[in-house]
């Protein structure tokens, strides 16, 4: 039996039954003509600083929905869908939730409403980070959405999580290729930058073989995050480097300055990362933090309890955004990742990864397309062949684990869009838009958001359901007003004690008001 097929045969049963997932979800909230709805995060949702599960991500008009941690697929949906149907109960008849990854129609960059947290300093420093992300990269860019995947299995230690990393970071261009659905874009979120988008039709512009713009050069990315080569070969390395640009100054945001002029906070810092978020990713090993406590600073103390994948794009044709299947097949490639060999990576092959992906953002269903494995070139199609065919054995023994064939069939509906990429979630997008939509990317969006908004609103949400997550907003807004009534120090000094060095350090404080 070769190694890989060994470790499979180790994992029992019924470890295989406690994998744990949980999904985060990001999505406009649009006005019925498809433009950003400007209005607060709604009132009645609660508290964006403190609700566990209703929150904004970058703006105040971008929700993020956020399911607990789940033993079964079909619990994690159902949840999922409940904290949809509050959503729309709150948004009333003049907004929806944005069916695509890719922004709807959007204002000019300054007219995009920053996430207020209110005024704790907890708050203001939430909300002057997205001011710092505004200066680096731009609003729009920052009003790109998708879904976050957590996944976890019991007894999987610090060093196999990086394992997993790795050879998800290697085959990241894989679920790019099935699940992408990002292949074209408003006009409005390209004017004035410099692309190498089509023009489809006046008001959208696409790419014919784009998988995930989202992914590719045009979304996610940063020229100052470029120069970084994070290791993923173990939690020390992988540390040092964060933790170098958590604390060097860099030139250009050193221009942009911590103040204006009129003394108004622009950013946090000035060095190249303001915090570990702002690190761009497609994978990230990630560990709750306690109150005060830095993400980096739990990872050294504590390792790492579960990884986020972050590259998968909003489902357009499923109203919450991800679909049973998906979550399936990101199962078996996650353990498949986990239980592969897993070599060391190094600068060169780092590169490469990020070639990959960038090829397969912008031209993943290019007949013959090759990218890059060690020394040579591949076809796409045929590396995708071989782990999908690794992949078989750990969707039978999932399988096995919990009767049925649902993960099989998983693993087949991928290796059906493999053999034919009109099958692909970015194709199905494009030949929509041909289809019902005169090309016109914006019209599609509006109308998928429209009828995911109505099936959402025609489900029944129970009466127990509805009280729950009434008093969990009632609860947190109390929360938020606690806080703000227990801070103890300026603003200044608590920016500076929580960005301090030594709060990123193992065996360290982590930072807290009141020491």
């Amino acid at each position: 039996m070769n190694p890989f097929l060994q470790r499979l045969a180790d994992v029992s049963a019924e470890r295989l039954r406690s994998v744990r997932r949980g999904i985060e979800k990001e999505s406009l909230r649009v006005r019925s003509d498809g433009t950003l709805a400007l209005t607060p995060h709604p009132a009645e949702l609660g508290s964006a600083l403190t609700h566990a599960h209703i929150t904004t991500d970058f703006s105040e008009s971008q929700l993020e929905l956020i399911t607990g941690v789940h033993a079964g697929i079909d619990a994690c949906l159902e949840e999922l869908g409940e904290i949809h149907q509050v959503v729309y109960r709150a948004l009333g008849d003049e907004e929806v939730l944005w069916a695509c990854s890719m922004p709807c129609n959007l204002p000019a960059d300054a007219e995009i409403p920053l996430g207020r947290y209110g005024t704790s300093n907890v708050g203001r420093m939430k909300t002057i980070y997205r001011n710092g992300l505004s200066y680096r990269y731009g609003r729009r860019m920052q009003t790109i959405s998708g879904i976050h995947y957590n996944f976890s299995l019991p007894g999987v230690s610090t060093a196999e999580y990086f394992a997993l990393i790795r050879n998800f970071r290697r085959h990241c261009w894989l679920p790019l290729y099935l699940f992408g659905a990002s292949p074209a874009v408003c006009s409005s979120f390209v004017e004035g930058r410099q692309h190498e988008l089509q023009q489809l039709r006046a008001g959208t512009h696409y790419l014919p073989h784009a998988t995930s713009l989202r992914m590719g050069r045009l979304g996610y990315q940063s020229d100052a995050q470029a120069e970084l080569c994070v290791s993923y070969n173990n939690l020390d390395s992988y540390a040092a480097s964060l933790d170098h640009a958590l604390t060097k100054p860099y030139a250009q945001y050193e221009r942009i300055g911590v103040q204006g002029p009129d003394g108004e906070y622009r950013q946090l810092s000035t060095t190249l990362l303001q915090i570990e978020n702002e690190f761009y990713g497609t994978i990230r090993p990630k560990r709750p933090i306690r109150p005060g406590e830095r993400p980096l600073h739990a990872l050294r103390e504590r390792g790492v309890e579960y990884v986020e994948v972050r590259l998968m794009d909003l489902d357009p044709f499923d109203a919450l955004g991800i679909a049973a299947p998906t979550m399936r097949f990101l199962d078996v490639f996650l353990l498949h990742c986990l239980l592969a060999d897993s070599p060391p990576d190094d600068a060169a092959e780092i590169r490469a990864i990020g070639r990959n992906q960038h090829k397969v953002a912008a031209r993943g269903r290019e007949p013959g397309l090759l990218l890059d494995r060690g020394a040579a070139q591949v076809p796409l199609v045929q590396w995708a062949d071989e782990i999908l065919a690794a992949c078989d054995p750990v969707a039978a023994a999932l399988d096995a684990a919990h009767g049925g064939a649902a993960y099989r069939d998983a693993v087949a509906q991928a290796q059906a869009v493999l053999k034919d990429p009109d099958l692909s979630p970015s194709a199905r997008v494009l030949h929509a838009m041909a289809r019902n939509h005169d090309n016109a990317f914006l019209r599609f969006g509006l109308v998928q958001s429209l009828l995911h908004a109505g099936q959402v609103r025609g489900m029944r949400l129970e009466p127990d359901v509805q009280g729950r997550f009434e008093a969990l907003a009632r609860r947190s807004i109390e929360a938020q007003r606690k806080i703000e009534a227990t801070d103890k120090l300026d603003f200044e000094t608590y920016r500076t004690k929580y960005l301090a060095h030594d709060t990123l350090i193992i065996g360290e404080p982590r930072f807290r008001e009141d020491r």
